[in-house]
């Protein structure tokens, strides 16, 4: 990554290092300039150009480290301007819509959300309330996105944003991405909602400096996400990543795509209702709360006996599929009381011929919370946005 390399044009490469300079900044944080030339493989007197010409247009600053180790003056750190380049993330569930002002450096500048009920589910009130919240966000701060990258439960096609099929929200053949372009104004991505979420770990969670990553989210249903040889696994037409509906039951539960026995039915958001004796539609901050109080009780991995087998059998198909470093649980998965996780863990490594031979495939809960698809769906948006600013 160097000025120099035969065939280069000067322009091209001064976007390429401004765009890998402001990308090094975004993801990993401040840093000095002596560090980001070894980093980028750059030389000095280039990096001071980047850094000198981003600082006369606003885009980054200077600072004096807040702790200063050794003698002598110290060096400055290079920071971003958060609200020099920002974008709308929109996560849309099952059950709410969060969004998000996010400046460069994930900074989340401001955010907004509401609850979804069956009447307001449809496509045309979700994108007039996303367009109403987004001009109320951009008054109240003072700012206007540059892109927007939006989060959605079902099978998106990503080169126009279409969503064939999200049949938890009732949705099929939605042009979301161009119907939320012509309202915003501004260029919208949309994805799936556990693609987003591995993105989201792979940049900022448990899933950094990781190369085979999978991320599994569950809501009412259950989505995955695949990171491979350090890249985003998409497949055919941005497909991939349903691993909720591996049959794991047959004969099981009808679901919501239309076949029966899926895993979602056995381990989404109702079938864990179930396992703790709640009706299939408590309320999600309900369901956390008793997750929460489990994880203290010393009977959680008993009780959850069933379900943590149902949970295990999947994620043996998984293992021995994609052969992952790390699992990610996100979402509602993330609050499984740890007993609970760590039998999963275990009937995973005893049954898995893959994970055996591997020594064993590591299974966390992500840091991230519900925010990591909000996290994917802004880091979407500005993969294009980085490099323009």
């Amino acid at each position: 990554m160097t000025t120099s390399a035969s065939g280069t044009r000067p322009d091209d490469a001064r976007r390429h290092n401004r765009a890998a300079l402001l990308r090094r900044l975004h993801v990993d944080g401040p840093t000095t300039r002596a560090t980001l030339a070894g980093e980028l493989g750059l030389n000095r007197s280039t990096i001071k150009s980047v850094v000198d010409g981003l600082a006369e247009t606003g885009v980054v600053t200077e600072a004096v480290p807040a702790r200063r180790t050794g003698a002598g003056r110290p060096s400055l750190l290079v920071l971003p301007e958060p609200q020099s380049a920002v974008v709308l993330a929109v996560d849309v569930r099952v059950d709410q819509v969060a969004l998000a002002m996010v400046g460069i450096g994930g900074q989340i500048l401001g955010r907004h959300s509401w609850n979804l009920h069956r009447t307001t589910r449809l496509p045309g009130e979700v994108i007039t309330h996303v367009a109403e919240s987004v001009a109320l966000l951009r008054d109240e701060l003072g700012v206007d996105e540059q892109g927007a990258g939006v989060s959605i439960p079902g099978v998106v096609r990503r080169s126009d944003g279409l969503v064939r099929e999200a049949p938890n929200l009732g949705w099929r053949d939605v042009e979301l991405g161009a119907r939320l372009a012509a309202v915003l104004g501004r260029p919208v991505q949309v994805a799936n909602d556990a693609e987003l979420g591995a993105l989201a770990e792979h940049l900022r969670g448990v899933g950094r400096d990781v190369a085979d990553m999978v991320y599994l989210s569950a809501d009412v249903g259950v989505g995955g996400g695949v990171v491979s040889g350090g890249k985003p696994l998409r497949g055919t037409g941005g497909y991939v990543g349903e691993l909720g509906h591996l049959l794991v039951r047959p004969g099981g539960r009808d679901c919501f795509c239309g076949a029966s026995g899926c895993w979602e039915t056995e381990v989404g958001e109702p079938a864990l209702c179930r396992a703790l004796g709640l009706p299939e539609d408590t309320p999600r901050g309900v369901l956390v709360a008793e997750l929460r109080a489990l994880s203290a009780d010393p009977r959680a991995a008993e009780l959850l006996a069933g379900y943590a087998g149902w949970m295990a059998a999947g994620l043996v198909t998984v293992v021995n599929m994609l052969a992952p470093e790390v699992v990610v649980l996100g979402d509602l998965f993330a609050a499984l009381p740890p007993a609970v996780t760590d039998r999963v863990r275990a009937d995973v490594e005893r049954r898995s011929l893959v994970s055996r031979a591997v020594g064993g495939t590591r299974i966390v809960a992500s840091p991230l919370g519900r925010d990591g698809a909000l996290v994917g769906a802004a880091e979407l948006a500005f993969e294009p946005v980085l490099g323009a600013v």
